[in-house]
């Protein structure tokens, strides 16, 4: 490897993507794309090459103007760079069309990277629209009266009316709540769904 291509990789080490370290980032999707490649039967070495590399980019993207996709694969060509690794670079976050199998390898190695639990800190005003949408999601549901996301948003607890939600209706309104979120919402890890159902009996002994 050219030693301008290492001394970008190093610089790498400098550069956080929402609290993740982007050298360590890459080193991870590096190692994801050599494990499914081998998996798949195809070239290890250059599919973790291709995720070695994939945002390199980004060592120098405050200094030219574009994404660091563009960017990278641009300075990649400069070294006569694998056609593969350099459609992987281009490709990894969809802005190119993938023309081998490796593309996709290191696109869905970047996402597992970078969604592991802990891996990244969300901006506040990520977080708390997240919040917002799993109370808005849960509140949307008949019978529920509240809902409050908690946890950091690893669990929702919705609060329904025990006279119009009875206890066989309450695990499916759970479940209906939880096939909903999965299906509308992106997030790292799991996501709880807790619904309470509460109901009392008051007597006076006189």
């Amino acid at each position: 490897m050219n030693n301008k291509i290492i001394s970008l990789l190093g610089a790498l080490s400098y550069r956080t993507s929402y609290g993740q370290n982007v050298l360590r980032h890459s080193v991870e999707v590096a190692f994801l794309s050599q494990v499914m490649a081998d998996e798949l039967g195809l070239d290890g070495s250059l599919a973790r090459r291709a995720g070695l590399l994939h945002d390199i980019g980004k060592a120098i993207d405050h200094d030219i103007e574009g994404n660091h996709p563009t960017i990278g694969t641009n300075y990649l060509k400069r070294f006569n760079e694998s056609p593969v690794v350099l459609n992987a670079v281009a490709g990894h976050h969809g802005d190119v069309p993938p023309d081998n199998p490796y593309t996709p390898l290191v696109a869905a190695a970047d996402a597992i990277s970078a969604s592991r639990p802990g891996a990244r800190r969300e901006t506040l005003e990520r977080y708390i629209k997240r919040l917002e949408q799993l109370e808005e999601i849960a509140g949307s549901f008949k019978g529920v009266e509240n809902a409050y996301a908690i946890q950091a948003g690893r669990e929702i607890r919705v609060i329904v009316n025990a006279e119009e939600v009875d206890d066989e209706s309450a695990m499916k309104v759970a479940r209906d709540i939880a096939n909903k979120v999965e299906n509308e919402m992106t997030y790292p890890g799991e996501i709880q769904v807790t619904l309470l159902r509460e109901v009392r009996c008051i007597e006076y002994a006189k």
